[in-house]
């Protein structure tokens, strides 16, 4: 009704008015599909000091525990910037909003080459995290908005994928470059390939593979952490997927010093964590699609991925890099399954109005706790305290799913008016 008043004020103005087509067939993905190029461009950004850093360590001189706290610096810049680029793109729209987000971090990487201690790489690490904190509330705002709900999880998984898809590229790409012309190209590399995808996303963010919202938000929100729906999605997120950090930044160094895996040869298995993160993205959304497409308490799927994370804590009881790797890959397959499960959940929590407030909450809770955990890991590292790391990680997920299960417990009750009424 709105529309056709619309088109007989623009024909009773002599103005002809053809309102843009929605996508369909392959054409609905295409939102998606740029934004995993967007995940992907942010995990090759944010990979190379971690896949590097058995090479930039030793040149620059900096302590496991140093190194863990230059990390915490872009943790504690994207907890901020999640929610505050959540709230960014619901207002402004994925374009603009994308646009300002890619550029400050294309910036932030590209200056990583000129630095040469710790004040300078922290810094430079705060500045990446505080833009790519919109990359994933937007790949979750392009996924719901594009998609039907029968295709949401799937469509988050491929939005995701490409976090874990520049995981596994970066050391197949990044050692070479770095072995033959020094660490520091690697950086600038990573800044053309942020120009790059800045000219795609300028094509791509219109009609049809991109509307804009029938709604704009009359105000920014933001995330209230007095309401239950929160906290359930903190936990879920923040928690369950907790083996993120530890093992995409510390893996490197646990095979070169603890298994004297060559340096050299780093970028020929350090792709094999993170293809189980891919892998378990397309299993785990599928998977939710297929059996709890509308709940809003799935408590099995949930349970099941706390029980899978436990197999972790056997890493300190092997030498064998291969068995080592193996478990590397299991973890990152059920975190994937934990991101899934916890932001199609989440989201259904939430108007679709904050959709992406959602995403930013949910990423920026998990920055949260990873600021706290990888300076203490990256202590208990240089303490060669493997045993207690590797406990952390498998158990806190259940923890998480435990807090989650207490706090969620009325929300199949109240979560869906928000939802319906977006």
């Amino acid at each position: 009704m709105v529309a056709s008043k619309a088109m007989s004020l623009s024909q009773g103005a002599g103005v002809s008015v053809e309102p843009a087509r929605p996508a369909t067939g392959w054409r609905i993905w295409v939102a998606s599909l740029t934004m995993m190029l967007c995940s992907w461009l942010s995990y090759v950004d944010r990979q190379i000091l971690a896949v590097l850093s058995p090479m930039i360590l030793r040149d620059t001189g900096l302590s496991a525990q140093g190194y863990g706290e230059v990390v915490s610096a872009f943790s504690v810049a994207y907890m901020i910037a999640n929610p505050l680029w959540g709230s960014i793109l619901d207002y402004v729209g994925l374009r603009a909003g994308m646009l300002a987000a890619v550029t400050i971090w294309t910036i932030a990487s590209t200056s990583h080459a000129w630095m040469a201690g710790f004040v300078g790489f922290a810094a430079a690490r705060a500045l990446l995290g505080l833009g790519e904190g919109a990359t994933f509330p937007g790949g979750l705002r392009a996924s719901m908005d594009s998609l039907p709900p029968d295709r949401h999880s799937r469509g988050l998984a491929v939005s995701y994928s490409g976090g874990s898809l520049g995981a596994i590229l970066a050391p197949l790409v990044v050692v070479p470059i770095a072995v033959r012309f020094g660490w520091r190209a690697a950086f600038l590399f990573s800044g053309g390939l942020g120009v790059l995808w800045l000219l795609l996303w300028t094509g791509v963010a219109r009609p049809p593979f991109l509307s804009p919202p029938t709604r704009k938000p009359r105000r920014m929100a933001w995330p209230n952490p007095f309401e239950r729906r929160f906290w359930a999605l903190v936990t879920s997120y923040a928690l369950g997927a907790i083996a993120i950090g530890p093992v995409l930044y510390f893996s490197p160094l646990y095979l070169n010093r603890v298994l004297h895996f060559p340096e050299a040869d780093l970028g020929k298995v350090l792709w094999i964590p993170p293809f189980g993160w891919e892998v378990g993205y397309f299993v785990w959304g599928w998977v939710t699609d297929r059996f709890a497409p509308n709940s809003l308490r799935p408590v099995g799927l949930f349970f099941l991925l706390a029980v899978l994370c436990l197999p972790i804590a056997a890493v300190p009881w092997t030498a064998s890099p291969a068995i080592v790797l193996l478990l590397f890959f299991w973890s990152m397959f059920v975190t994937g399954g934990f991101q899934m499960v916890a932001l199609r959940t989440g989201a259904r929590m939430y108007p679709r109005d904050k959709t992406a407030l959602a995403g930013g909450t949910a990423s920026g809770a998990w920055s949260a706790v990873a600021a706290v955990i990888l300076p203490v890991l990256g202590h208990w590292f240089d303490q060669q305290r493997f045993d207690a790391i590797f406990w952390l990680i498998a158990v806190v997920p259940l923890v998480g799913v435990t807090l989650w299960l207490w706090l969620s417990r009325r929300t199949g009750q109240v979560a869906e008016l928000p939802h319906a009424t977006a």
